[in-house]
């Protein structure tokens, strides 16, 4: 049986509880992903490398680079 794991979260959650993020748990060949406000309600669940390839986008240079310019208002992409 594939069953998922604990359910965690980041360390990089926030003060307090941390309850501002999502949580994700993994089994062998899939990782789940919860809102951490509302635990009891669906999760979504991808396959193993969908949810890596997911994460290495996210740390990209270019991934990076958008957030900072969507953070001061700007454009997603540089243009």
């Amino acid at each position: 049986m594939d069953t998922l794991g604990n359910w965690r979260k980041s360390s990089y959650s926030g003060g307090g509880d941390g309850n501002g993020c999502v949580e994700i748990a993994n089994s062998r060949t899939r990782i789940a992903v919860r809102d951490s406000k509302t635990p009891t309600r669906a999760a979504l669940a991808f396959p193993m490398g969908a949810f890596v390839s997911f994460v290495e986008s996210v740390k990209s240079p270019i991934c990076n680079a958008s957030f900072a310019l969507r953070a001061d208002g700007g454009r997603p992409f540089p243009s």
